[in-house]
């Protein structure tokens, strides 16, 4: 069973990851757009700004010599692709680069002119490619043919060194005896006596003939060098020449801007992930649920909290809906008994439990039942602010002083039905005060005058007051804000509370953006009870009844 069900989880699974991080990169879409904006608008701007490089390049073949060709045709394509790569390391070396310089009076160290210039041998043939780099086109492509005809002159003068020397004696050998057979021929032509004819011109006759064959033999060997040197001398012939080039190779704008907006984009998404790898705090509904393992009850989207409350001044608003939403839920939280005493807490200071608290106090009140709202935050209050009423008899009165009785403390708003008592004068020892049999008292009799009771406590991982009063509740409600409180301090919270015994009815995600998030649907108007009546008669009478009865 478990694995027909497996290939039908998996992709779930994944579907759900694609989505989280589609929702993170939309969230985050503007630092992407404007990371790729400024990296694209800065290449833009250099790229703009540089100094055009351009690029000639002309093509040789290496005249391999007719020597070096012979033997098996390995040793042939081997020897061949030596030669070539041979040649293209000669090219850049001083002897070239220096004549360059002469040559063309180039005001530049060999070095630089050395980095100027790219030879590359073409695979698997007898080309060379030479290409140089400059910000003047006439130069490349002059410094690219001058290569060519200094290096061809040089290798020439190079390979024909090497029978120089043989050369040199075999002319010597012929001068002399070219010299030797004038000094002969002279004095056989001047013999008259034919006596001594005879004897002295077969005398002279023999040298004469020896000199003759020293010459024809010194001339043999010379033609003989001479063809050797043919055989294995081996040439460079320049197949292209290079032409001064029009359009730059550097820098090219469009790509620089093209690749640098895809790396600004690419920074900035590894910037959020690894952001968003360190941030603990809770960004979304699906980590609340599966890292705390607590239904949710409720969740609030975004509204000004330092206004009135807005289930009071807006009742018809979307956050005055969701707090609607969580009054049901709360119901549905516990049907076997009612709950007439909920305390609100939250992990961190900040959270909104305060805000959360007051309007739902409001809302239960709008409903037609009994309602205190109690703050037991007895280290910073904020009921009393948010309210605007005065905060100078409140619970610790209750403490301080036996004649002052639950009546003095109370604060009846008759516009929301709502019975307010305020911390009162800030204690010394508040964990105590909670934690006391009078305070358990206090709450009795709070109870027998309203129909719930709402705490509106210290958060849990500050301080104990929270956890004290927890035990002695009908229900907890943690209270979190998507964005600002952390994973680590919700976890402690519930491990607190359900250190003590605690009810935990849920969990109120506050301060969703509903414009951003998907669980919410987006609200173009506020509507009101007239626009519903106005078409629907028939509940618009319902209503009245109920009102009636009411």
């Amino acid at each position: 069973m478990e694995s027909q069900l497996l290939p039908e989880v998996m992709p779930t699974f994944l579907a759900d990851d694609l989505r989280q991080y589609f929702r993170l990169l939309w969230r985050w879409s503007w630092l992407i757009l404007l990371s790729a904006f400024l990296a694209g608008l800065s290449a833009f701007i250099v790229s703009r700004r540089m100094q055009p490089v351009y690029q000639a390049s002309t093509t040789i073949i290496v005249s391999e010599a007719p020597a070096t060709q012979a033997g098996e045709a390995y040793t042939a394509i081997l020897t061949s692709q030596r030669l070539t790569q041979t040649y293209a390391e000669m090219m850049v070396k001083k002897p070239v680069l220096n004549e360059v310089i002469a040559s063309l009076e180039l005001s530049m160290a060999p070095d630089d002119l050395r980095d100027m210039i790219t030879v590359q041998s073409v695979r698997d043939t007898q080309l060379i490619d030479v290409t140089v780099e400059d910000t003047q086109p006439q130069r490349a492509a002059a410094i690219a043919n001058e290569i060519i005809v200094i290096f061809a002159d040089q290798n020439q003068a190079m390979q024909e060194a090497r029978y120089a020397s043989t050369k040199e004696r075999l002319v010597l050998q012929m001068d002399d005896a070219q010299n030797k057979i004038a000094e002969l021929e002279i004095p056989i032509a001047a013999l008259d006596d034919p006596e001594i004819q005879t004897i002295e011109r077969s005398r002279l006759e023999l040298s004469l003939m020896q000199y003759q064959q020293t010459y024809a033999n010194a001339m043999q060997s010379y033609e003989q060098v001479n063809l050797a040197e043919v055989e294995t001398i081996s040439n460079v012939v320049q197949v292209e020449k290079a032409d001064a080039p029009e359009i730059p190779v550097r820098p090219r704008i469009f790509m620089n801007t093209v690749l640098a907006l895809v790396v600004g984009a690419m920074l900035a998404v590894g910037s959020i992930f690894l952001i968003e790898a360190l941030d603990d705090t809770i960004r979304n509904i699906e980590q609340v649920t599966q890292t705390l393992q607590l239904p949710i009850l409720g969740m609030i989207r975004k509204m000004d909290e330092t206004d009135a409350p807005i289930t009071a001044v807006q009742p018809r608003a979307p956050a005055s809906e969701d707090f609607r939403s969580l009054r049901t839920n709360i119901q549905f939280a516990s049907v076997d008994y009612p709950l007439t005493t909920i305390l609100m807490t939250s992990p961190t200071p900040g959270d909104g439990k305060t805000t959360v608290a007051i309007n739902l106090s409001i809302i239960l009140a709008q409903g037609g039942k009994k309602i205190t709202l109690l703050d037991t935050d007895l280290r910073r209050p904020r009921v009393h602010h948010q309210l605007k009423i005065s905060n100078r008899w409140g619970l610790t009165s209750l403490f301080m002083n036996e004649d002052i009785h639950l009546e003095s403390v109370l604060r009846k708003n008759t516009s929301t039905g709502l019975t307010v008592i305020t911390s009162g004068v800030l204690p010394p020892n508040p964990a105590e005060l909670l934690d006391s049999d009078k305070m358990f008292q206090i709450i009795s009799n709070i109870k027998m005058e309203s129909d719930v009771v709402i705490f509106d406590s210290p958060p849990l991982t500050a301080v104990t007051d929270a956890a004290v009063l927890s035990k002695h509740v009908d229900g907890v409600i943690l209270v979190i804000s998507l964005g600002k409180t952390r994973l680590a301090a919700a976890r402690q919270a519930v491990q607190q509370l359900q250190q003590v015994g605690a009810n935990i009815l849920g969990v109120v995600v506050n301060r969703i953006n509903s414009s951003k998030s998907p669980y919410h649907y987006a609200y173009d108007t506020e509507y009101s009870d007239e626009d519903f009546f106005k078409h629907k008669p028939q509940a618009k009478r319902n209503h009245q009844s109920a009102e009636s009865r009411r």
